[in-house]
């Protein structure tokens, strides 16, 4: 752990001096710890609830076709969600370092493994799914108020305006995030009401049709399921900036995604009640049908609405936690060093937030980002399955006295619970190679043109003149 060990004896380097500036002899404070357990259950959830949820539930139901398979499918998406947040949640009390799983592969295994994390999160992983939910807002946006004004220009003003209040502090992004992703929670909460009481015309019931199934149609299922629980792990990117963070982040991680669960299960039920399996699995806009029958017109545009609500809040959670990766990465000599450079009165990486949301609105902009997605999907399940595997070579070191044993929030059930999680994300990462060969091929080539990069950056870092 040796770049985490010199971080730490020198949280007020350079990294906090303007750029441009020369180094002085007292320097400001690193990152501040002001986020509460309450905010970082919301980061949490704000990470993982997407407009997906609105429109995601009738991929599944034309899968599998029954009630019990569709909410089977849920259910056990919400199953490795929870290991997943259990795996998180020991890495978080083990290593509470900036980059969450950036630090955990640097740690664990080699700063080029984190590197190239971090790379591909900035140049498609990140980036790319934000603009796609920037234009998503956008149009949905445009659609509610009427306005004349191209999708673009509306997804550039939102990533700016995110970007300026995430550039006010920690505290002023957390708030923002715990405010969205509680009406969030509002516009779920009235979508489930409203189907059960008002729009309520089948019974979720099982029949002999339940049985009637196959491996390949119910994994077929399972993949759009696992992409909609992901997300909780960004939270432990700001884990330098949670309060407590051995205990805070491991009880934000766990009670975020239980509480998606329930919302996904609630979501999936009250659509199944209201449509059934089959007009569930005929609409591609589940959620605003459920809401056509309960209130007409009317809930059609309230769904709009929530998904404006739910594409925002997305958007303000990822610039709030992605760029403290690339703070990390600056901040240990592999990327450019203004990179790392903290604003000395707000203490957040002003110049990371804003290199972030800068790209996000050149592919926004360049129309590709959909076809970035694609390219990317292997990627991250990879990394996803290679970062739990970093919980073998803690406990192993922690074994042998070699670092401090982890306090707390073990994985129940490891070391079997974490090799299923680790099969089934490396599972989607070859079912994607499988079905989109030459999309995965692209996306894999992007990963390994970051190996010359993190030559050149590892060089540069042990040059004596180097002032990137």
């Amino acid at each position: 752990m040796r770049l985490a060990k010199k971080r730490q004896l020198n949280n007020s380097n350079s990294v906090t001096d303007p750029p441009s500036a020369e180094k002085a002899s007292i320097k400001p404070p690193g990152l501040a710890r002001r986020l509460g357990l309450f905010d970082v259950t919301m980061l949490v959830m704000g990470g993982i609830v997407g407009s997906g949820i609105f429109i995601n539930p009738y991929v599944v139901a034309r899968q599998v076709h029954t009630p019990a398979l569709i909410l089977g499918a849920w259910i056990l998406g919400g199953v490795v969600g929870i290991g997943g947040a259990f795996i998180w949640a020991e890495l978080a009390a083990t290593l509470p370092a900036v980059g969450g799983q950036y630090a955990y592969l640097r740690e664990a295994y080699h700063p080029a493994i984190a590197f190239l994390y971090g790379w591909v999160l900035l140049l498609v992983i990140q980036t790319g799914g934000m603009a796609a939910v920037a234009i998503t807002f956008a149009r949905y946006f445009l659609e509610l108020t009427g306005i004349h004004a191209r999708d673009w220009t509306i997804a550039t003003a939102t990533l700016g305006i995110l970007t300026l209040i995430n550039c006010l502090g920690v505290k002023t992004g957390g708030r923002t995030q715990s405010i969205l992703m509680a009406l969030k929670i509002v516009a779920i909460a009235a979508l489930v009401i409203a189907g059960a009481t008002l729009a309520g015309k089948h019974v979720v019931t099982s029949s002999a049709a339940d049985r009637q199934w196959s491996v390949s149609s119910f994994g077929g299922a399972m993949v759009p399921v696992l992409f909609a629980y992901g997300g909780w792990q960004t939270a432990n990117f700001l884990a330098e900036e949670v309060k407590e963070p051995k205990k805070n982040l491991p009880r934000g991680l766990l009670l975020g995604v239980l509480g998606v669960v329930l919302l996904y299960l609630g979501v999936n039920w009250v659509c199944l009640r209201a449509l059934g399996p089959e007009g569930l699995a005929a609409t591609a806009t589940p959620a605003t049908s459920v809401m056509r029958l309960a209130f007409g017109p009317w809930g059609a545009t309230f769904v709009a609405a929530a998904i404006a609500i739910s594409t925002f809040g997305f958007l303000s959670q990822s610039i709030l936690t992605a760029p403290r990766v690339y703070f990390a990465m600056a901040d240990d000599g592999l990327f450019f060093r203004a990179v790392a450079w903290l604003h000395p009165h707000t203490r957040v990486p002003v110049i990371a937030i804003v290199l972030q949301s800068i790209w996000t609105m050149v592919i926004a902009l360049t129309g590709r980002y959909e076809q970035i997605l694609n390219y990317v999907i292997a990627m991250d399940f990879l990394f996803f399955g290679l970062t739990a595997t970093t919980i073998f070579v803690f406990r192993s070191r922690a074994a042998r006295g070699k670092m401090t044993a982890r306090d707390g929030y073990p994985v129940p059930g490891h070391p079997v619970s974490t090799i299923i999680f680790v099969g089934l994300c490396w599972w989607v990462v070859g079912n994607t190679v499988y079905r989109y060969p030459q999309n995965s091929l692209i996306g894999f080539a992007l990963l390994l043109l970051g190996v010359p990069v993190y030559w050149l950056w590892s060089k540069q870092r042990h040059s004596p003149s180097s002032n990137l």
